[in-house]
């Protein structure tokens, strides 16, 4: 700050607001911030620059770095920002701000707009910005950059604090600043009038700067549930004994730990979806389920084992089976416990909602339920349904020599440790998660971009993960589509010297399509569903410095897995297969698994 009579010579109004704005993020929370280049966003990226108390991130692509930040915050809890500049830049992060809509992610997507003046008439890379991601968001806000006055001051530091609040409280979600900016752009200095009645050395007071506190004081808000109603649910609850519990979707920390004790004392066996952090762990795993998959293909099953209550938390589980057999079972009473505002009920089957998070809720439930449950016919008859198959999945697939792509989850459950990261992509690779990777003890974080489910910025997500989780050990398995739809993504692990692993499952085109009826249409499947590519990703380990295997045999597989997790940096270990293959091999884990069920189902009778 310079004085010149009157008058003081500060940093344009830009500079001002910024540098306000990223000051209040970081003392509301903010520790990480993905910065695309450009000019129209220079205000906001100098002022993160400029800040010492936040992690810098720097992307190519707007697509990527959204899904970078997703990665962060997933792992960390907390919202990470995201600056771009003017134009379809910001269209770029749309499907980042879905997936963290619909998953949960709290995010801060802040973009860089041209003056309202100028858009609509020809200014170049110029669109219409406002509210450019719709209900997508939690919170968006124009925020202009005008004359710098006291109560400009406090609303730009407040408005920074409301931001931050929105996005963590639950349920989290991303929210959108849009700054239009105009010029100079750059950090220079403007004269301009010193605020009324403040003197020089009330400057610091007047910019907002009064101590290291948030401008604006916030907390997240904890619901909990109605206790008339959990008691009345306890009530019902000891009069019924054919009971399940599906676990989808779950990061919260000692969930796993809560509802598994529940359980015990219910003896309701757990529909435990790969994501919930509820199949594997230190804890009390007595009455997880982690085959329901493959046995609940079979339709006499499905109706014979009639359940009279269901409690789901959280989103849907990823397996169909699951899906089509809660749905199958309407008549039974269904309870919701989930934190999202969606009310993610797509088939209408649920009788009662509780719109609390699931810790909250077994928080509130565990001190209620006093008695203990003795083991009977249903709890006993899934359990032992459980190991049986899981022992005919074990034999099936040990028989492969084949590079099976679901063998690839057995194989990974005996070469990682405590506390490694497994991100998988959508379609096929997180199927084959929730089918074939066991039950174990070993406390593997399991994550996947379940919000909105698409196969887009898999590859950035995971490395935002690597990025973040500095300690741990992540591996990402991807088909091959998917990552050649985020390959630039990998340029992160060059430039923020990262460490993953990458299994790449390379069957040359959209895998998953061959396992539903238009495969039966051989004139169109192949130029319109297959997608055949003819890559492999040796070219693309070379260009973003990567290290390299093609794979063609298990114990090749396993070298190259164990090496890559004591080296540094990023391998990408490629897997060859084929489609047709894939399905035939799936469908003999099927055939096999029936006549297990079938010898399940005579047991159920005799019990």
């Amino acid at each position: 700050m310079l004085l010149e009579g009157d008058r003081v010579k500060l940093e344009n109004r830009n500079y001002v607001f910024a540098g306000a704005f990223v000051d209040e993020l970081a003392r509301s929370g903010l520790r990480d911030v993905c910065i695309c280049p450009g000019s129209r966003s220079s205000p906001l990226a100098i002022s993160f620059a400029r800040h010492s108390g936040i992690r810098k991130w720097t992307h190519l692509d707007e697509r990527s770095a959204g899904f970078f930040a997703l990665g962060i915050a997933r792992n960390s809890g907390r919202p990470v920002a995201v600056v771009c500049s003017s134009g379809t830049a910001s269209a770029n992060f749309l499907p980042a701000v879905a997936e963290g809509r619909y998953g949960l992610v709290p995010l801060i997507f802040l973009t860089a707009d041209r003056p309202a003046d100028l858009v609509n008439w020809g200014a170049l890379q110029t669109i219409d910005q406002t509210r450019i991601y719709g209900d997508h968001v939690k919170l968006s806000v124009h925020a202009e950059a005008r004359e710098v006055t006291t109560d400009l001051m406090a609303y730009i530091r407040t408005l920074a604090c409301r931001v931050y609040a929105t996005s963590n409280v639950s349920p989290q979600g991303p929210v959108h600043v849009n700054f239009p900016f105009r010029e100079p752009l750059e950090p220079s200095l403007v004269l301009t009038d010193f605020p009324e009645n403040i003197s020089e050395d009330d400057f610091e007071a007047w910019q907002g700067r009064v101590n290291g506190n948030p401008f604006v004081s916030n907390s997240v808000n904890e619901t909990i549930p109605n206790i008339k109603n959990l008691k009345a649910l306890v009530s019902y609850m000891s009069g019924v004994e054919h009971g399940l519990i599906v676990c989808g979707p779950n990061y919260q920390a000692g969930f796993a730990n809560l509802i598994t004790k529940l359980a015990s004392k219910w003896k309701y066996p757990i529909f435990a979806d790969a994501l919930s952090g509820v199949r594997v762990g230190s804890h009390d795993r007595s009455m997880v389920l982690d085959t329901y998959d493959a046995y609940l293909r079979d339709d006499d099953l499905c109706t014979r084992m009639s359940p009279d209550l269901i409690i789901r938390f959280g989103p849907l589980p990823v397996s169909k089976a699951l899906t089509q057999y809660l749905e199958k079972h309407r008549n039974a009473y269904q309870i919701l416990v989930d934190e999202s505002d969606n009310w993610r009920d797509p088939f209408r089957i649920v009788s009662q909602f509780f719109n609390v998070s699931p810790v909250s809720f077994c928080e509130a439930l565990t001190p209620l339920v006093n008695k203990e449950r003795e083991h009977n016919t249903w709890s006993e008859w899934w359990l032992q349904a459980n190991s049986t198959v899981r022992q005919a999945i074990a034999r099936q697939i040990d028989s492969y020599d084949k590079m099976f792509e679901g063998k690839v989850f057995s194989r990974l459950s005996n070469l990682i440790d405590d506390d490694t990261v497994l991100f998988v992509g959508n379609s096929m690779p997180v199927r084959d998660l929730d089918t074939f990777y066991p039950t174990s003890s070993k406390a593997v974080n399991f994550v996947a971009n379940r919000g909105a489910s698409g196969i887009d910025g898999v590859v950035s997500s995971a490395l935002g993960i690597a990025a973040a989780a500095v300690t741990k050990k992540v591996i990402l398995v991807i088909g091959d589509i998917s990552l050649y739809h985020d390959m630039n993504g990998l340029l992160a692990a060059k430039l923020h010297g990262l460490n993953a692993t990458v299994v790449v499952l390379n069957n040359n085109g959209g895998g998953i399509f061959s396992f539903l009826p238009q495969a039966a249409h051989k004139d169109v499947f192949e130029e319109y569903f297959g997608t055949p590519h003819d890559l492999n990703f040796k070219s693309a380990a070379d260009l973003y410095g990567l290290n390299y295997s093609f794979i063609q045999d298990w114990d090749a597989f396993d070298k190259a897995v164990n090496e890559s997790l004591l080296n540094e940096g990023v391998s990408l270990i490629e897997i060859p297969g084929d489609r047709a293959d894939n399905v035939e091999l799936h469908s003999e884990v099927w055939n096999a698994i029936s006549k297990t069920v079938k010898n399940q189902k005579d047991l159920y009778s005799a019990l």
